[in-house]
C-alpha cells in the first residue's frame, strides 16, 4: 500500500532534503570560526604555561630563632610549654640564680677590699715624707760626726775605729734617705691611675667591673623571648635540667615573617626575574591561594651548599638538571596559619 501512496514518498523526499542555508553559513563557519578558535586555545596556552614557570618543590619557610642560656646553671622555672604563642619579653625559663647572687656579693666584698687597700696606701704614702726628712736629719748629723772626727783624726786626738764609725755612720744615713725616697716613689705609683680609667685606681676599677659582670650574670638567670612567636623544639627545657652555656634550649618560630622557598629548575630561570608576580598554592589548603612575587634568586644550586656536593670530574658523569632556590615574598594575609614546612606550588607569571 506505500508503493500505491504518491503523497507519502514526496513528503519524505522534502523532510531529508538538504537546506541550501545551512551550507552557506557552514562555509564562513569554517573559514573564521576554525582560525580564531586556534587563536584563543594559543593564547591560552600562552597565559597559563608559555608566560609562566611553576614547580611544586616549594615550601613555607619562617624566621626560627634559637634561643640558648647565657649562663650555666640549673634549671628551676620552666615558663613556657610546646606550641605556646609568646611575646617579646615574656619568661621563658629561669636558672638557679644563688651561684650569682655569691658572686655578687664577692665582688662587692672585692670592691671594698681595694678601697681599704687604697686607703692604707694613701696613709703609707703620706708617711713616707716624715721618713724622707728623718734621713735627712739623720744624714746631716752624721755629717757633723765625721767631719769632727776627720778633724781629730788629723790632729791625732781620736782613734782610727772612732773615724771609721762616724764614715760608716754617714754612709747608712745616706741609704736610709735614698730608700725613704724609693718607698716614696712606690707608694705615689701604686695610688696612680692609667688613661684606661682616669681618676680611679686600678684595683677599684677592676673589683668594679667584677660586680658589673657579676650583676648581668644575675640578669641573665632569667631567660626572656627575643621576640614574637611561637614556642618549638621545648623538651629540653625540664626542671633540674643542667643548662650549659651557649647550647641552644628552644626555637622560637618567628610570626609574620613567612615566605616560601621554590626551588625552579635551571632551565625555568632564563625569564624569571625579581619582581615578577606569583600565585601560591599549598596542598594542607586546597583552594587557597595567595600572591606573591619573586624577592630573590639564590646565589648558588643546591647542590653547592649541600654537605657532600657532587663531584662531576669522573668517567661516570650524567648530567643532571640542577635547582635553583628562589625566594617569593607573600605580599597578602593568609586567612590560615602558616606553619613552617608545608608544601606549596608556585606559579611565577614571566610575562610581566
Amino acid at each position: 500500500m506505500a508503493d500505491a501512496d504518491p503523497k507519502f514518498d514526496t513528503a519524505e523526499a522534502i523532510e531529508v532534503a538538504p537546506d541550501p542555508r545551512a551550507r552557506r553559513w557552514l562555509r564562513p563557519l569554517l573559514m573564521f570560526g576554525v582560525p580564531l578558535l586556534l587563536i584563543a586555545l594559543a593564547g591560552y596556552w600562552w597565559s597559563t604555561s608559555g608566560g609562566s614557570v611553576s614547580t611544586d618543590n616549594a615550601y613555607v619557610q619562617q624566621d626560627k630563632v634559637g634561643v640558648a642560656s647565657d649562663v650555666a646553671g640549673r634549671i628551676v622555672e620552666v615558663a613556657v610549654r610546646e606550641n605556646q604563642s609568646v611575646k617579646a619579653g615574656d619568661v621563658l625559663f629561669r636558672i638557679d640564680p644563688e651561684p650569682f647572687r655569691i658572686a655578687l656579693d664577692q665582688a662587692n666584698a672585692a670592691i671594698a677590699s681595694a678601697q681599704v687597700q687604697v686607703t692604707t696606701l694613701q696613709a703609707s704614702y703620706a708617711g713616707t715624707g716624715a721618713d724622707i726628712q728623718a734621713a735627712r736629719d739623720t744624714i746631716a748629723s752624721a755629717q757633723e760626726d765625721y767631719a769632727r772626727q776627720a778633724a781629730l783624726m788629723q790632729r791625732g786626738f781620736t782613734t782610727r775605729a772612732r773615724f771609721d764609725q762616724s764614715k760608716h755612720a754617714l754612709e747608712q744615713a745616706r741609704a736610709s734617705y735614698q730608700r725613704a725616697v724609693a718607698d716614696a716613689a712606690e707608694a705615689r705609683s701604686k695610688l696612680s691611675t692609667g688613661a684606661a680609667v682616669p681618676g680611679v685606681n686600678p684595683a677599684i676599677a677592676a673589683a668594679r667591673a667584677q660586680r658589673e659582670k657579676a650583676l648581668l650574670d644575675l640578669s641573665r638567670t632569667t631567660r626572656r623571648a627575643p621576640v614574637d612567636g611561637v614556642i618549638s623544639q621545648s623538651d629540653r627545657l625540664q626542671v633540674g635540667q643542667m643548662m650549659m652555656s651557649g647550647l641552644p634550649a628552644v626555637t622560637i618560630v618567628r610570626s609574620g615573617g613567612s615566605w616560601v622557598e621554590a626551588n625552579f629548575k635551571e632551565t625555568d630561570l632564563n625569564k624569571m626575574r625579581v619582581g615578577q608576580p606569583a600565585e601560591i598554592s599549598f596542598d594542607a589548603y586546597p583552594g587557597l591561594k595567595l600572591k606573591g612575587h619573586v624577592a630573590s634568586i639564590g646565589a648558588g644550586t643546591g647542590s653547592e651548599f649541600s654537605v657532600l656536593p657532587a663531584q662531576n670530574a669522573n668517567g661516570n658523569w650524567v648530567k643532571v638538571t640542577q635547582r635553583v632556590p628562589v625566594r617569593v615574598a607573600i605580599d597578602e594575609k593568609s586567612p590560615r596559619q602558616l606553619i613552617a614546612g608545608l608544601s606549596a606550588d608556585v606559579k611565577v607569571i614571566t610575562g610581566k
